[in-house]
């Protein structure tokens, strides 16, 4: 049985319906669906497809590893063996039969060497029994080697953490704020106090608030896919996808 009928049946034998799951695991119905039609494109990677099945696995009473080994056997691209992929990638080759070398082009290749050298010996002792003027010529000298300027390596640098405008606080005085994965996935790491709130990912299609007194520290690692919204007010973008972002929020 593929992993979605089996997901399907087990799903429906705890008593569960799609935006029951949907509303235990916090994963979309749509991805949720997806999944069950054994789709996994949408799931960002075997990673996360693999923490999906984490999260369903307790909801629906089946052990996380059936389903791990399930997606590794249809569908991770991990489960080629390495040397699959160094014959791929011609780094090996695969054996070939053993060839027998006939004993006749041994023998005119000794014929020929043998020849050779009988040849050689001739010339030499007829080449010293003469004797040929050298002229010498000035020498030059050699020209000047030009130095090389070698590159400068360049270094990709993460956007750095900066303070952001103070906010209007909201009617209890506090900071308010909401991250929405809404084009993907990234981790996220909430800072307040020198305590960490949250760390850890959030995936596609889910959205966590958090609050604080006074200011706030974040970390994104794929701020162009994230929607911020600060004390009910939406925020342009911190960054581009897949760019590392630290920001500090703080209230007037």
């Amino acid at each position: 049985m593929p992993l979605g009928e089996f997901l399907r049946a087990a799903r429906e034998s705890a008593g569960l319906s799609i935006d029951e799951l949907a509303e235990a695991t916090s994963l979309r119905a749509g991805l949720l669906n997806e999944i069950e039609k054994n789709n996994f494109v949408h799931c960002g990677g075997d990673t996360y497809a693999r923490g999906h099945l984490r999260n369903i696995a307790p909801k629906i009473s089946v052990d996380a590893q059936t389903l791990i080994d399930l997606y590794n056997e249809e569908h991770s691209t991990e489960a080629r063996t390495i040397h699959d992929m160094l014959v791929e990638n011609n780094v090996t080759k695969l054996p070939s039969e053993r060839k027998t070398l006939s004993w006749k082009p041994l023998a005119i290749a000794s014929i020929v060497v043998l020849a050779a050298i009988a040849g050689g010996q001739i010339i030499i002792s007829n080449s010293e029994t003469m004797v040929t003027p050298t002229v010498s010529e000035p020498s030059t000298p050699p020209p000047a080697a030009t130095p090389t300027v070698q590159p400068t390596p360049t270094v990709e640098a993460t956007v750095e953490a900066t303070v952001q405008p103070p906010a209007e606080p909201d009617a209890t005085g506090e900071l308010k704020l909401t991250i929405a994965a809404t084009r993907g996935n990234s981790n996220i790491d909430i800072v307040v106090g020198g305590k960490h709130l949250f760390k850890g990912p959030i995936f596609q299609g889910d959205s966590k608030s958090f609050s604080a007194p006074t200011s706030m520290s974040i970390y994104v690692s794929n701020a162009g896919d994230l929607d911020l919204t600060l004390n009910g007010k939406e925020l342009a973008p911190l960054g581009e996808r897949n760019q590392e972002v630290r920001k500090t929020f703080k209230s007037k």
